[in-house]
């Protein structure tokens, strides 16, 4: 690499953990303190590995500076600047990713900012949602699981009364709460399922089945998590949905939930593979 272009790299870097030192700490702090987000630890070095498996690919790339990437970091750096102005921790983090990208499209230039792309997208799983955002999906997930739960649980025959997303039952009442959501198994299936695809199927449109596939999984697995509660407070008391009981359903279900992403994965694979060793016409000569 000339050294004009590891300088600017270097100044590049130096520039970027400046400007987003509380940025990058306020996230790390957000990781350790609500666990729908803890995953975000992960997320970083995950992101690094990916690099540093391209490192051939990328050692022996051109160097071809664009100016787009100047053009890329400047509209990132507005982004930051809206969210500095507005409060919104979101923007600013989102830039930070942005920022990367665009120091890489002006520095190294497009092939290098082409095979790097999916480390960058992947980076934007370590930024947690928007309040609004989140509430919006949240709630409705916290319904449907209310939903759900209430319809196990009548099945099973122990009387049940559900009133938005609380349950109440003969000897207790329980409330689905934000926490309970599902939302924090979505967003970690998610990202298992993008590493899972990843390493599993060089497809494009497998990677992003089996990602799509996380989201019903985690959703009905969420909602069996609800409905086991319900039952288990009915038969063994208000204790069943608190506590080491309430904490290990709740690592229960996601090692189930993973299981049944693995199952997906094999089943998206077997597709693929009668695909390539199906039947094939054969003529027949009369």
């Amino acid at each position: 690499m000339p050294r004009r272009h590891a300088a600017a790299a270097l100044l590049l870097g130096a520039g970027v953990v400046w400007l987003y030192a509380g940025v990058l700490t306020s996230l790390a702090r957000q990781w350790a303190s609500d666990d729908d987000y803890s995953h975000g630890f992960f997320v970083i070095p995950q992101a690094l590995y990916f690099a540093w498996e391209r490192r051939e690919r990328l050692r022996t790339a051109p160097l071809r500076p664009s100016a787009w990437g100047a053009v890329l970091v400047a509209a990132s750096l507005a982004v930051y600047l809206a969210g500095i102005a507005g409060a919104e921790l979101f923007l600013t983090r989102v830039s930070l990713v942005g920022v990367l990208a665009g120091a890489m499209l002006f520095v190294w230039g497009r092939v290098h900012f082409r095979a790097l792309l999916f480390t960058f997208a992947f980076l934007l799983l370590m930024i947690p949602l928007p309040a609004i955002v989140f509430n919006q999906v949240a709630f409705p997930l916290q319904l449907l699981a209310s939903r759900v739960g209430e319809s196990a649980i009548a099945a099973a025959g122990i009387p049940v009364l559900r009133e938005g997303n609380v349950l109440h039952l003969a000897h207790t009442n329980l409330e689905v709460a934000e926490a309970c959501s599902g939302i924090r198994s979505l967003v970690s299936l998610l990202m298992l399922a993008i590493v899972l695809g990843y390493f599993t199927d060089p497809r494009p449109g497998a990677r992003a089945a089996l990602a799509l596939a996380s989201v019903p999984i985690a959703i009905v697995a969420n909602a069996a998590r609800v409905a086991g509660t319900g039952m288990l407070s009915h038969w063994m008391g208000a204790a069943a949905a608190e506590g080491f009981f309430h904490t290990f359903s709740g690592w229960l279900m996601f090692v189930v939930a993973f299981a049944g992403l693995v199952v997906a994965q094999r089943l998206i694979a077997c597709v693929h593979l009668g695909r390539r060793t199906g039947p094939r016409a054969v003529s027949v000569e009369a």
